[in-house]
C-alpha cells in the first residue's frame, strides 16, 4: 500500500503546480460457494463511495472508478468454501474515507456475498458484514449497496451516505402490487390468505386471517401469487409442495442449511409414517401395545417406495423431493435415538410426579398458572364441578382456603378457550373435551394433581357438561385417570404447537422483521442489534405456510383441532398483548411471581423450583443487560429516542400495520423514553431467542413418544352401564391405546417432531459473534463480551442446578434434566442434531 504518484507539470501566470496525484485503496471480497454446487464463474464489479467527502454534482459520496473481482482463491472452512477475490481501486487523495460500495453482479448466476474489507493508507482496515445473495444486474436491473460497519443513528448520518442510505431504505418497500419475483428484495405485509385452497374444493376454504374484527392475525411477507379462481381474496396454491416460494433474498436459508433441512425431513417421513403406510397390517389402525409403539424408533426392515405409495407421493410433492425420498427409502433404515422420556424408565410418563413436572420443566411450561379461585369459574359465569371435597383430603393437611392463601394451588386451564368450538371440532371421529387440572404445591416444591375436570358444551351457552376425575393408583379408577390425563395432554399439545410455539413466537415475531427491513437503515445500530434473532425465521414461516399450517398440512392432520386449527389461533391472538411477552410480566400475569425492582429480573419467583421460570430470568437478566449496554452507546437520553425518525417510523409500523388489528391497544410502548426502547428489544430478543428454545427443542424428548403428549383422541372416557365401558374393563390398555391417533398419524407427528427439534451445523447460538466482522465498535464489541461471559455463567447456574438433589423438578422420575435454556455458547458447528439443549439466535426451526 501507498501512494502510486502520476506527476505533470503546467505554469500558469508563474505558478507549477502538481497536477495529479492517486492513492491505492486494496481490499478482498469473500464470496460463499453454494452447498453441494460445482463453483461457477463471477463477473462482477465494484465501486467505492466516500463516507466523508462529498460529490456536489450528485450530493452523494465520491464515487470511485469501477474494479472487477478477479482470480479468486478457494479455500475451506466448517465445510464451506470461501472464494476469496482480492481489489484494488485508484483514487484520488481527497476521496476520503470509503463508507459504502456498490456492486454489480454482470454474469447469468447469483452468488453469495460474504463480508468485504479495504484497506486504506494511514488508516484502519474498514469492513463491511453482507450475507446476501447478490443476483444478476440482468434480472435485477440495479446495483446492490453495502454499508460499513460503522452504526449511525439517522440524525448522525455523514452528509455524504445520508441520500444513500434513504435511497437503500426506500428500494426495499414494496406498495402491496406485484408478483413478487425470486430476484426481488422487497418487504411489503399481506394477510394469512394462503393457508386455503378453495380451488381444491369446499373442504379446503379456510378463514383469512388478519384485516377483520372477526379474524384478527399479525401480518405475513407478502408475496404476491396469483388468485384462486374460486375466491379472488385468496392466493392460489400449488397443485404440489415445493421449496420454490418467495420470500427476500437476504432471509432464505442458506443452501447447506436448506440441504440439512430437506435430509432430516425426508430420512423422519421414511423411516416414521411411510412404513405405517406400507403395512400390510390394515386389521387395525391402532398399535397393538406400547411396546409395538416403542419399536419404531428402531426400524431394521427397508421399505422402498414404489407401487401405489410411490404414485400418491409423485402427486403430493416437487419431482426433486420425490426423487430424494424414493433414494433415501432403499438405504438401510436410520436408527432414531428413543425420546428421553422413556429413555431411562419406560413407564415415567405415567407417573403422576412426571405428568405435573412436565408443566414446569416439560415443552409447554408457559401455561400453568396460580389458581385465582376456588371453585374455578368459566367466562361465562358458569362454575366448576370440581368441588373442596374433591381435593381436601390431598392438601397435605391443609384446608382449600390456607392453600388458596399460601398461593399453593395452581391450574393447568385449557377449557374456556376451548370450548366455544368443540362442537365443530368433535365430528367425523374426534372426541375431546376442554379441560381444568388442578395441581397443589408440596412442601418440596414439587406439584401434585388433585383432580381434573373434561367439559363438553351443554344445550346453551350458561350449561356445561362436566365430570371429575381422582387420582387413584390402583383397579378402574387409576385407568380412568390415565385416560383423562391422557385427555389434558392432548389439550396442552395442540395449544403447545398452535399457540405457544406458532403463534406466539413464528407469528409474532415476522411483523417485526419486516418492519426492521423497510424502516430501519442498515446503518442503523438497533438494525444490527436484531439482524442475528431475525436469520431464517420468514423462509421457515413461508415453508411452514406451504405444508404444516395450511389447508390439509400436517397440523390438520395430526392435531384435533384440525380444519379450525388456525382459526383457533386467531380466536386467542384477540388477547396477545407484547407487553406481557417478557418473562416477568409473563409470570406475574400467572400468578406465579410478584414485582421486585431489588432483584435482578424486577421479580420474586413463587415457585422455588420452577426450571424454566428460574432459568429463564437468568437469561431474560442478561438480555436486558446487554440491550441496556448496547443502547446506552447509542442513545445518551430519552430525547434521543424520540428524535430517532427512523426507529418512531420502525414502532409505528409495527402498531399500526405489522400488528395492525391491535393498532388502538392502549398497552404498546409509547417508545418515548430509552427504557421503553430496552424494554421492546428485550422482550423482543427473547421471544425470538430463549421463549422459542424452550417450546421448541425438547419436543422429540416429550412429544416423540405419543402416549406421553397425544395430539388427538378418538374415544371419550367411558361411561358405566355402556358397552364402552365394558370393553374398557376387560382391556384398559387396548382401549387406551384405540383412543390414541391412529398409526399413521402417530407418525407423522413423530416425524414432524424429529425435524423440528433439529439444531443444524450453523446455528447460531446466543452470545455468538453472528460473524468476526459484525461490529467494528470497540465499545461494542467489549460490552457483546460481557454478555457472553454473564451467558457462561448462566450455564454455571444451570449445571448446578440440575446437580442439586433438592430441585426435584430439574429431572423428575424420567431423569430428564432441564437445559431448553441452556444457551450453549461454546457449541460453534461441533455438535448437530437432536440435543435437548442450546439457545439458537433466532426463529430458525
Amino acid at each position: 500500500m501507498g501512494h502510486q504518484t502520476l506527476q505533470c507539470f503546467n505554469v500558469v501566470q508563474g505558478i507549477t503546480c502538481l497536477q495529479t496525484r492517486k492513492e491505492i485503496i486494496t481490499g478482498e471480497v469473500y464470496v460463499v460457494q453454494s452447498h453441494g454446487q460445482p463453483r461457477c464463474r463471477i463477473s462482477a464489479s465494484v465501486q467505492l463511495y466516500s463516507g466523508t467527502r462529498l460529490d456536489p454534482n450528485s450530493g452523494k459520496g465520491k464515487l470511485s472508478e469501477k474494479a472487477y473481482l478477479k482470480q479468486g482463491k478457494t479455500h475451506g472452512h466448517d465445510g464451506t468454501k470461501i472464494t476469496t477475490y482480492k481489489i484494488k481501486f485508484s483514487v484520488e487523495l481527497d476521496f476520503g474515507i470509503p463508507g459504502a460500495f456498490v456492486i454489480t453482479n454482470e454474469h447469468k448466476n447469483k452468488f453469495f456475498l460474504q463480508s468485504a474489507t479495504l484497506e486504506v493508507p494511514a488508516y484502519r482496515k474498514i469492513q463491511f458484514y453482507c450475507k446476501s445473495w447478490i443476483y444478476p444486474f440482468t434480472k435485477t436491473k440495479t446495483n446492490r449497496i453495502f454499508f460499513s460497519n460503522t452504526f449511525y443513528l439517522p440524525n448522525q448520518t455523514p452528509e455524504s451516505l445520508a441520500e444513500l442510505r434513504k435511497n437503500e431504505l426506500a428500494s426495499l418497500k414494496g406498495d402491496g402490487t406485484g408478483e413478487r419475483k425470486e430476484w426481488e428484495r422487497v418487504y411489503d405485509y399481506d394477510y394469512y390468505n394462503d393457508l386455503g385452497n378453495p380451488d381444491k374444493g369446499q373442504e379446503h376454504v379456510r378463514p383469512i386471517l388478519g384485516g377483520t374484527n372477526s379474524y384478527p392475525y399479525p401480518r405475513r411477507g407478502r408475496t404476491g401469487q396469483p388468485r384462486s379462481s374460486q375466491d379472488h381474496r385468496t392466493e392460489r396454491r400449488p397443485a404440489k409442495f415445493n421449496l420454490d416460494i418467495y420470500v427476500p433474498p437476504d432471509e432464505q436459508l442458506s443452501p447447506r442449511k436448506l440441504s440439512e433441512l430437506i435430509e432430516n425431513s425426508v430420512q423422519a417421513i421414511v423411516h416414521f409414517p411411510i412404513p405405517e403406510a406400507l403395512s400390510s397390517k390394515q386389521e387395525s389402525n391402532s398399535f397393538e401395545s406400547f411396546d409395538e409403539i416403542n419399536n419404531i424408533f428402531s426400524r431394521q426392515k427397508k421399505q422402498e417406495v414404489e407401487g401405489w405409495m410411490a404414485e400418491k407421493l409423485k402427486n403430493l410433492v416437487s419431482d426433486d423431493l420425490f426423487k430424494e425420498i424414493k433414494e433415501t427409502s432403499k438405504k438401510d433404515p436410520t436408527k432414531f435415538p428413543l425420546p428421553k422420556i422413556i429413555e431411562d424408565n419406560e413407564l415415567a410418563w405415567k407417573d403422576d410426579k412426571e405428568f405435573a413436572r412436565q408443566m414446569l420443566a416439560g415443552v409447554n411450561p408457559t401455561v400453568i398458572k396460580g389458581l385465582e379461585v376456588f371453585p374455578p369459574q368459566s367466562r361465562n359465569g358458569v362454575w366448576s364441578s370440581i368441588k373442596a371435597s374433591h381435593i381436601e383430603h390431598n392438601l397435605d393437611g391443609l384446608t382449600v382456603t390456607e392453600a388458596m392463601n399460601r398461593w399453593r394451588i395452581l391450574i393447568l386451564d385449557h377449557h374456556d378457550y376451548l370450548l366455544p368450538f368443540l362442537d365443530r371440532i368433535n365430528t367425523n371421529g374426534i372426541c375431546v373435551y376442554a379441560s381444568r387440572t388442578l395441581l397443589f404445591l408440596r412442601d418440596d416444591h414439587t406439584l401434585k394433581p388433585l383432580a381434573i375436570e373434561l367439559s363438553l358444551p351443554g344445550s346453551s351457552t350458561d350449561m356445561e357438561i362436566n365430570r371429575v376425575f381422582l387420582p387413584a393408583t390402583q383397579g378402574t379408577e387409576a385407568a380412568l385417570w390415565l385416560l383423562a390425563k391422557a385427555h389434558v395432554a392432548v389439550n396442552d399439545s395442540a395449544y403447545h404447537q398452535l399457540i405457544s410455539h406458532w403463534l406466539n413466537t413464528h407469528a409474532a415475531v415476522e411483523p417485526f422483521i419486516i418492519a426492521t427491513r423497510r424502516q430501519l437503515s442498515l446503518m442503523h445500530p438497533i438494525h444490527r442489534l436484531l439482524d442475528p434473532h431475525f436469520k431464517d425465521t420468514m423462509h421457515i414461516n413461508a415453508l411452514s405456510r406451504s405444508i404444516i399450517i395450511n389447508s390439509g398440512g400436517i397440523l390438520e392432520n395430526i392435531l384435533f383441532t384440525r380444519d379450525i386449527s388456525m382459526e383457533l389461533t386467531s380466536a386467542i391472538y384477540r388477547d396477545w398483548r407484547f407487553d406481557e411477552q417478557g418473562l416477568p410480566a409473563d409470570l406475574i400475569k400467572r400468578g406465579l411471581a410478584l414485582e421486585d425492582p431489588d432483584t435482578p429480573s424486577g421479580v420474586d419467583l413463587l415457585l422455588e423450583d420452577y426450571p424454566y421460570g428460574a432459568d429463564g430470568l437468568e437469561i431474560w437478566t442478561a438480555i436486558k443487560t446487554w440491550v441496556r449496554d448496547f443502547c446506552s452507546v447509542f442513545y445518551t437520553n430519552d430525547n434521543s429516542v424520540r428524535s430517532d425518525v427512523e426507529l418512531q417510523a420502525w414502532w409505528s409500523e409495527i402498531k399500526n400495520v405489522g400488528h395492525g388489528d391491535k393498532r388502538n391497544e392502549t398497552w404498546w410502548y409509547p417508545l418515548t423514553t430509552l427504557m421503553d426502547l430496552i424494554e421492546a428489544l428485550t422482550t423482543l430478543i427473547w421471544i425470538a431467542s430463549a421463549l422459542h428454545a424452550s417450546v421448541n427443542f425438547g419436543q422429540y424428548a416429550y412429544a416423540g413418544y405419543p402416549p406421553n403428549r397425544p395430539t388427538l383422541c378418538r374415544k371419550f372416557m367411558p361411561e358405566e352401564g355402556t358397552l364402552e365401558f365394558a370393553a374398557f374393563l376387560r382391556d384398559p390398555d387396548r382401549y387406551y391405546l384405540e383412543m390414541l391417533p391412529t398409526r399413521i398419524e402417530m407418525t407423522i407427528g413423530v416425524a414432524l417432531i424429529k425435524v423440528l427439534s433439529h439444531h443444524t451445523l450453523d446455528e447460531v447460538y446466543i452470545g455468538q459473534d453472528p460473524s468476526p466482522e459484525w461490529t467494528e465498535n470497540e465499545e461494542v464489541e467489549q460490552r457483546f463480551q460481557k454478555f457472553r461471559e454473564n451467558l457462561q455463567k448462566v450455564e454455571r447456574k444451570i449445571l448446578a442446578r440440575n446437580r442439586d438433589p433438592k430441585l426435584k423438578n430439574r429431572k423428575g422420575p424420567a431423569k430428564i434434566p432441564y437445559k431448553l435454556l441452556y444457551p450453549d455458547t461454546s457449541n460453534i458447528g461441533h455438535a448437530r442434531g437432536i440435543t435437548g439443549k442450546g439457545i439458537p439466535n433466532s426463529i430458525s426451526i
